[in-house]
């Protein structure tokens, strides 16, 4: 618990500079590209498509059924997702190589490691904020308005965070330590995005027995991309209605932070040797 309070501390007190070099860190990431930031919003635009192609066109997937009387085209049902993956994928790889990749740097700085992670993860959610704002024009115009459930929005993009930075606190340490976690993780992500209920609803599950469509929503990004379409499609509200999984995902949440921050103030002080 002392772990926790202290990497919880680290996160407030240096927040000003997290946020300062976050805004940096993606500018920099874009500088010697021709259209600069603006590949950060058509590369997760063209995966989008390549999916929606392969699942939905070729497939001539029916309409989703989200709820009574909304039956989305595919494309929005996929759309709605896919910003809350690209976000959890984008952010937990860069945050699981973070700290190695930046030891040489941190070995002549004076700040705490812990928020090393923090800030390739803010990079990443201002993209998802950018990214966000398009889908809503996007809905707008097909017909799924600003309503009242998008106040959840802001809780579910609280949850994503929280998720991730717990994730990426154990990873990052993990992969300085062996450098090997970070291929393993970038090869289980790719395959774990067929289980997230991105690219395919688990309702064409029905020649598994009950027990598979259940256990795979268990998954916590599972929870945060039903609780974005029920946002953006105006639905419910999601958090509360599906009270159990919420607890779920605030304990895995909780637990996951919890083991983290102990591995990471553990063999901080250690990192340098790994040059």
């Amino acid at each position: 618990m002392n772990a926790a309070l202290t990497v919880i501390k680290e996160q407030v007190k240096h927040f000003y500079l997290i946020k300062r070099l976050s805004i940096y860190e993606m500018k920099n990431r874009n500088q010697s590209n021709y259209l600069g930031m603006a590949w950060e919003l058509i590369n997760p635009g063209i995966q989008m498509l390549i999916y929606w192609f392969v699942f939905g066109a070729l497939r001539d997937r029916d309409d989703v059924h989200v709820a009574p009387g909304v039956e989305p085209n595919f494309l929005f049902w996929l759309l709605g997702g896919f910003i809350v993956w690209i976000f959890f994928f984008k952010s937990t790889i860069d945050g699981s190589k973070s700290i190695y990749s930046r030891l040489k740097l941190l070995s002549k700085m004076n700040f705490p490691m812990s928020i090393i992670p923090n800030l390739a993860i803010f990079s990443r959610f201002y993209i998802h904020l950018m990214l966000l704002g398009i889908v809503i024009i996007i809905f707008h115009f097909a017909g799924y308005f600003v309503n009242i459930y998008y106040l959840q929005l802001i809780y579910f993009m609280f949850a994503s965070y929280c998720f991730i930075f717990a994730l990426s606190l154990i990873i990052s340490t993990l992969s300085t330590i062996i450098r090997d976690v970070h291929m393993f993780l970038s090869s289980t992500l790719r395959m774990a995005l067929y289980f997230s209920g991105v690219l395919w609803p688990f309702s064409i599950l029905d020649r598994f027995p009950d027990f598979v469509p259940e256990l795979m929503k268990l998954n916590p990004i599972y929870y945060l991309i039903s609780g974005y379409r029920a946002a953006l499609f105006g639905t419910e509200w999601y958090f509360i209605t599906n009270w159990e999984y919420t607890l779920l995902f605030w304990a895995v949440t909780i637990i996951l932070f919890l083991i983290g921050a102990k591995i990471h103030v553990k063999f901080r002080r250690h990192f340098i040797d790994f040059l």
